[in-house]
């Protein structure tokens, strides 16, 4: 237990530090959420007085996720409708660039991502990245219960990124990312297409930093899958077109049929 408060008082210092070099008010956090009943357990792991700028995007939730976060310090914009974890993204990225946000951290709202290890993000910005990707097959590679094909699968798509980009990278899948919003101005760069809504956002985000040159990170973090089965990810491999959302980016913008 010594080392574990250690491990989170030095997370806690580290965040600091960084506020110092950005400002609270640089950087805020973009959680899409669709029917999460893990989204008020992931809250509660938040330092809001370390990081008081979180964004809840509700994507049109059925059940009563969003009315049990309603007590927290935190942004709730809500979608009348189901449109997709792009299009939420989406809005949280529209909101902090209106509000003058320099960097955006993007984590999911299932419990998985670990708000302490936010700062391993915002470290790598500070030393010159713009584009930061979590990677939970660097480090101590914390992964819990999670299923043999989904660790098969998030270990297959970087071996497909590395090989059109022709570098090494261990990590591709995870939503836990951040970047500096400015990049979202580049003319080569729209977000706003419709295509995007599903999955496909933010891999096309990922290709264009690549594409463009921008500069590119990978960090340490944690990607823990619960043994209760409540955080089963909405991402299905099987029986539905999910994974074609997850490779469309890459297929499309390799051959030229999307921009």
């Amino acid at each position: 237990m010594e080392d574990l408060r250690g491990s989170r008082r030095n997370n806690q210092n580290r965040i600091t530090k960084i506020e110092m070099k950005f400002g609270q008010t640089q950087f805020g956090v973009v959680i899409p959420a669709y029917n999460e009943p893990r989204l008020k357990l992931l809250l509660e792991r938040f330092d809001f007085s370390k990081t008081p700028h979180v964004v809840v995007v509700n994507d049109g939730s059925t059940d009563d996720s969003i009315s049990k976060i309603e007590n927290f310090p935190v942004k709730i914009i809500s979608h009348e409708s189901r449109c997709g974890v792009g299009a939420a993204i989406r809005t949280g990225l529209n909101y902090l660039k209106e509000s003058k946000f320099e960097i955006a951290v993007v984590m999911a709202g299932n419990n998985k991502d670990n708000p302490d290890e936010i700062p391993n993000l915002l470290k790598a910005i500070e030393d010159g990245a713009d584009y930061v990707q979590g990677s939970r097959y660097l480090g101590s590679k914390q992964l819990g219960a999670m299923p043999f094909l989904r660790r098969l699968a998030t270990r297959i798509v970087p071996i497909l990124w590395s090989i059109r980009f022709r570098r090494r990278f261990t990590e591709v899948t995870n939503g836990f990312r951040s970047y500096k919003l400015s990049l979202l101005n580049h003319p080569d760069i729209d977000i706003e297409q419709d295509w995007l809504n599903k999955y496909e956002l933010e891999f096309y985000i990922h290709y264009k930093v690549l594409e463009l040159g921008f500069k590119y990170a990978e960090v340490p973090v944690s990607k823990v899958y619960p043994s209760d089965g409540m955080s089963i990810s909405k991402i299905k491999l099987f029986g539905n077109w999910d994974w074609w959302s997850l490779l469309r980016p890459l297929v499309l913008l390799s051959l030229g049929m999307k921009k």
